[in-house]
């Protein structure tokens, strides 16, 4: 019998398409409580899918030409309410996009699509790996009429899904609110949620597995200089380095010196009996 059953499955596999059993990618976008998966082929095969050209794109960091679809078309009438946008990664990396930094693209600023990889024309392997940024990832024109950060582009795309923003959904990640407007540390709060809620969480809060919680059971300022994890941001492998390390390095062009001190008085902030 068990020869029979794999003599059945092996005709059905010469009889299909190579790949036909394997399941087809899709992105996955959730919004007002609808939910609905899109192939590479039905996402190039909209009337809006065009040629762009992302001339410095933050992955590859090169110049590189996607078959796209604008996201906000994409999006359709969302509901006003939704203020965020969680883009997560098939790696455990999720980005919290703000909805008013996508619709700005309407309006004159960064314009946000959604780059589709053609299984007939595959994007590039990263450099030492077996992967692409696909099949989906989310890329900016023009990021800097927007101040898009570079963590604002999530690649290995797996859904899109409205949520409140992240100090609404875990409000374990915000400061003291006795803090003042210009507090180093609440600008820090604003920094962390787009450079390093992607990859990190804080006290628990947060949607990312990929590095550990930044607020608990201890905070990195609690075991570290401040010239350590100044040093560890810019530049990981200067100040430990394994197989499988994943961090990458974060430098003026994407944390302004300002900004890296306000991430650092953040996390010093919100270490455990901190306030």
């Amino acid at each position: 019998m068990r020869t029979l059953f794999g003599l059945v499955l092996l005709g059905i596999a010469l009889v299909l398409p190579r790949g036909a059993l394997a399941e087809t990618p899709a992105l996955s976008l959730s919004f007002g409580g609808k939910t609905h998966a899109y192939t590479a082929a039905e996402l190039l095969a909209r009337a809006d899918a065009a040629t762009i050209k992302i001339p410095d794109d933050v992955t590859y960091k090169r110049a590189m030409t996607y078959q796209a679809v604008p996201l906000l078309a994409l999006l359709g009438d969302v509901d006003r309410n939704v203020d965020t946008i969680e883009a997560a990664a098939s790696d455990g990396f999720v980005s919290q996009i703000p909805m008013a930094l996508v619709r700005k693209g309407a309006e004159g600023g960064s314009i946000a699509w959604v780059a589709i990889e053609d299984p007939k024309a595959p994007w590039p392997n990263f450099a030492g790996k077996d992967a692409s940024a696909g099949p989906f990832y989310l890329v900016w024109q023009e990021p800097q009429l927007s101040g898009v950060g570079s963590e604002q582009w999530p690649y290995q795309l797996a859904s899109l899904t409205g949520v409140e923003s992240p100090a609404h959904r875990w409000p374990q990640i915000a400061v003291d609110v006795g803090l003042p407007e210009d507090a180093p540390a609440r600008r820090g709060q604003a920094v962390f949620t787009v450079q390093c809620m992607p990859c990190h969480r804080m006290k628990g809060g947060g949607a990312a597995d990929v590095g550990p919680d930044l607020g608990q059971p201890m905070g990195p300022t609690q075991y570290m200089t401040d010239e350590g994890l100044r040093r560890l941001i810019r530049n990981p492998a200067s100040v430990r380095t394994w197989p499988e390390q994943r961090m990458p390095g974060f430098d003026e062009t994407k944390l302004s010196d300002e900004d890296l001190d306000a991430v650092i008085a953040y996390l010093a902030h919100m270490a455990p009996g901190a306030r």
